[in-house]
Parts: C-alpha cells; sequence; structure tokens
C-alpha cells in the first residue's frame, strides 16, 4: 500500500479513482457543483479585478462597499422605525444639508390636520423663504405613483408655496417623475436610495467608524 509521507493532495486522490482497483471499487471523480464553480469563478474575478486597480482605488472601492451595505441597513431601519421618526430624519437631513439658514427654523408638523405637509424649513429668521416637506415611508419595494404627487402639489397650494420636497424610502413611478417635472411648482423628488445617499453624505444617522489617511512624498522637501 503506497503512503504518502507528503501529504494526500487532490491529483493522488484521482490517481486512486481513475485507478483499476478505484473503477472495480466504483469510485466517482469528483466534480464541483455548477453554482460552487460559478461561485468560485465570481471570487477569483473579483480578486482579479480588485488586483488590477492601484492602492488607493482598492480603498475606494472598500469604502463604496461599504457604503452600498449601510446604505441598505438605513433604509430597513427607517422602514422599520414609527413615520413620526421617519419624518423628523427627514427634517434633520435637510437641515444638516445647510438649508436652514444661521436663524432659521426647522419644524416637523402635526402627525394629524398637516394638510399633507410633514415639516417646514424656514431658511431665514423672518420665515419669508420656505421650504414644505413631505415625508412618505413606504415598503421599500413599492412605488409613489403620480396621484401622490399631485396631492403634495395641491398641500403646497394650499399654504401659497411654490416649492416642496417629497421624501420617501420607495420609488417613483415615470408618471409622478414627469408629472413633477411639468408644473410650475417646484417639487424635487427624493427616492430611497439616493435618501440613504444623503444621509451617509451629510451624517444623519451614521457614524465614522474610522479615518485613513493616505500619504505621498512630498516633493517640496526635498528641493
Amino acid at each position: 500500500m503506497k503512503t504518502y509521507p507528503q501529504g494526500f493532495t487532490e491529483k493522488d486522490a484521482n490517481i486512486i479513482i481513475n485507478s483499476a482497483e478505484g473503477q472495480k471499487a466504483g469510485l466517482v471523480p469528483y466534480k464541483p457543483s455548477s453554482r460552487a464553480a460559478k461561485d468560485s469563478t465570481a471570487v477569483d474575478t473579483a480578486v482579479e479585478s480588485d488586483s488590477e486597480l492601484d492602492p488607493i482605488e482598492q480603498v475606494q472601492t472598500g469604502v463604496d462597499r461599504i457604503h452600498t451595505d449601510v446604505a441598505d441597513e438605513l433604509l430597513i431601519r427607517l422602514h422599520e422605525n414609527t413615520a413620526s421618526f421617519f419624518e423628523q430624519t427627514v427634517v434633520d437631513l435637510v437641515v444638516a444639508m445647510g438649508y436652514a439658514g444661521a436663524d432659521g427654523v426647522a419644524a416637523r408638523t402635526q402627525l394629524t390636520n398637516d394638510g399633507g405637509i410633514d415639516g417646514v424649513i424656514d431658511q431665514d429668521a423672518l420665515g419669508l423663504n420656505r421650504v414644505y416637506i413631505q415625508a412618505k415611508r413606504y415598503a421599500l419595494d413599492s412605488t409613489v405613483s403620480r396621484p401622490d404627487i399631485q396631492g403634495f402639489v395641491g398641500a403646497l397650494h394650499g399654504v401659497q408655496a411654490d416649492r416642496g420636497l417629497f421624501i420617501t424610502t420607495a420609488k417613483y413611478s415615470s408618471g409622478a417623475k414627469a408629472y413633477a417635472g411639468s408644473v410650475n411648482t417646484r417639487v424635487i423628488l427624493i427616492d430611497g436610495p439616493r435618501l440613504a445617499d444623503l444621509m451617509i453624505r451629510y451624517g444623519v444617522g451614521v457614524q465614522i467608524q474610522q479615518t485613513i489617511s493616505i500619504v505621498k512624498l512630498d516633493e517640496d522637501y526635498f528641493e
């Protein structure tokens, strides 16, 4: 009987399987499943792709992957929380983006009798320049349609407003987008993916876990 002092390899196994003794014993060569082969190919492709990037590009690719995962988790958590929490989050985001002046006021309206307005941002101390917000915490796979935007535009007309933000965790239908772009009232539509991206960019609902400093040679030092 042959021994393997250097270790038993897959090549050794195939030799035994294909030998007369192996065939007589009914041994069958191992073949990876199509899914396993596919997963292996995907990993190899990803590794090969990453190896073609320079170190800074690899860091950016890693950061982008982290942001994608965090964005997905943000939308899940927003959808799982209360409607009032979502409305306050939207107001916090708009303020973080700089749409409230130094003496401006940002407020969430009452949950009842709000006339379709969920938040109001005063961009100046006198309230001469206001931004009205509607925040809808819909299922992540649902669609905001044209009637929803029409209702918001009607609410804006009710308070003599000429601009507003409609923000949702869902997405917008083509009809909703077309209507928002056709009316005289300025209506900005922010869907779930863009909402999550803005929250990450402006630090709402997220924390900086780690800061990485990338250095390069200081040419001026060596002159």
